[in-house]
């Protein structure tokens, strides 16, 4: 009897062990896992009660600093069992606000919420920047470990950047930085990879004031439930949304319009469950980019970006329309990308996987499905193992499934791929595709177990992606 219940028990690990990685035999399994995730993320419900920012001594004049009166009417609303925070017609002048459970920032239409460009107005909290943990400004919204929080409405969220403020401080001349300004980034950045690479315990690598490493624009940290609707955001200090380590994201009908640098539209990092749809994003980086934590942060907390779909958004303008990393090293897994639009002479790339072997990681399950892309530089589809310097840890990336794609005008070439032999890209999957006017069809190396169907390179079958 012990005998069996041993072997038994070996063979519900080995099929256990075996069902973790299983490739997609047809579109109908991923289609599926869509429809069954969707049900799963919820819009969180919020108390019926309206708390008037006004009413808590908000002036909307642009010019009066209304930061204690948006944290007042956060504050009680809160503590009352939750609601709308509102914000009415009129431009209010802020610095960082933090979101409460249960608290609801409306926005409403003809509302702008202006933040300042002092940066005394947003004090050290824990936050990541680039993927590594610190302590560093306050998003310009932010919460921490709070559940059921949202930002809605038809107004405006003016992360009030330029030249002149945040954007200098990445060091690039593009963006206003020249020898006389005592800003720029590179050193603090150089010392943050420091101390990760140590190890050194998150909550003391203290930054700030005199390091110039520059806030994200919406950042909610280990937080449930977090629903973002309808707003227009723009003129970011950095990333525009960041939600990290979160569960149940929620994003719909919102609009990015920012052109500053490292202006990413969408980072979700290291986050479950999560949906964004018919949004717009015209953005000065990539547009979409999925994210898990960066080297030593992303392999030690070892949380993946997982169950995400990204569905009928518009990518205007931007560098990469779907992207998932570089930092990726906690790993991504079911990615769903369907029915997005892309048209940008500044779009270098559809989709792309970039990681390199400082990261690590597995990146596997991504569904790439009807995506129309008006013109694109470089590739439609980009797989990169080696996008920073090498390390220790080599990256597995599997299971890329892309149909349904058309592509008016091509760049450079169709497929790019940069992998290790020791790691190939394996399970690479096309069907339905049309990209035309490239140069070179496709510059591959060590991809393993590719299948294409019905796909065309300026009007031309290719059947195969031979080295």
């Amino acid at each position: 009897m012990k005998k069996y219940a041993l072997l038994l028990f070996a063979f519900i690990i080995s099929i256990s062990a075996s069902g973790q990685y299983r490739p997609w035999t047809s579109s109908e399994q991923p289609l599926q896992e869509i429809n069954t995730l969707k049900k799963q993320i919820v819009k969180p419900s919020f108390r019926q009660k309206d708390y008037l920012i006004t009413d808590f001594g908000a002036i909307g004049d642009g010019k009066t600093k209304n930061t204690e009166a948006f944290k007042k009417a956060i504050e009680k609303c809160n503590a009352e069992g939750g609601g709308r925070v509102v914000v009415p017609k009129g431009i209010f002048l802020t610095g960082a606000i933090y979101l409460k459970s249960n608290v609801n920032l409306h926005v409403s239409e003809g509302a702008t919420i202006l933040f300042s460009q002092d940066s005394n107005d947003y004090p050290i909290v824990f936050t990541r920047w680039e993927g590594m943990e610190c302590m560093n400004y306050s998003s310009l919204i932010y919460a921490y470990e709070e559940e059921n929080i949202a930002v809605t409405g038809k107004g405006t969220l003016d992360g009030n950047s330029d030249n002149d403020h945040w954007w200098f401080w990445c060091g690039a001349k593009k963006y206003g930085w020249n020898e006389s300004r005592p800003g720029r980034q590179n050193p603090a950045r150089a010392k943050l990879h420091e101390y990760m690479a140590q190890k050194k315990d998150p909550r003391e690598r203290i930054f700030g004031d005199g390091y110039y490493l520059r806030p994200n624009f919406v950042q909610p940290y280990k937080s449930k439930n977090f629903y973002m609707a309808d707003v227009l955001v723009k003129n970011s200090p950095m990333w525009n949304l960041n939600p990290v380590l979160c569960e149940n994201v929620l994003i719909e009908r919102v609009k990015v319009i920012s052109h500053g640098p490292n202006n990413d539209g969408f980072d979700p990092e290291a986050c479950k469950n999560v949906w964004i749809k018919d949004s717009y994003f015209d953005t000065g980086d990539d547009c979409i980019a999925i994210k898990s934590g960066r080297d030593e942060d992303g392999r030690g907390i070892g949380k993946p970006a997982e169950n995400h779909i990204i569905e009928n958004c518009e990518m205007k303008d931007g560098h990469g329309g779907v992207v998932i990393g570089s930092e990726i090293a906690g790993g991504a897994k079911n990615i769903y990308a369907i029915g997005n639009v892309m048209d940008s002479k500044n779009l270098d790339r559809a989709l792309r996987i970039k990681t390199s072997s400082s990261r690590g990681g597995i990146i596997e399950n991504v569904f790439f499905y009807n995506t129309k892309v008006g013109a694109y530089k470089e590739a439609a589809v980009r797989f990169n193992m080696h996008y920073e310097k090498p390390g220790n840890f080599i990256p597995t990336i599997r299971n890329i499934w892309v149909e349904n794609l058309t592509v008016e005008k091509g760049g450079k070439y169709a497929i790019l791929s940069d992998a290790y032999e020791s790691s190939p890209v394996t399970d690479f999957t096309m069907i339905n595709a049309k990209i035309n006017n490239v140069e070179i069809p496709y510059k591959v190396d060590f991809l393993k177990n590719v299948t294409l169907k019905s796909v065309t390179v300026n009007g031309q079958p290719l059947t195969d992606l031979k080295k």
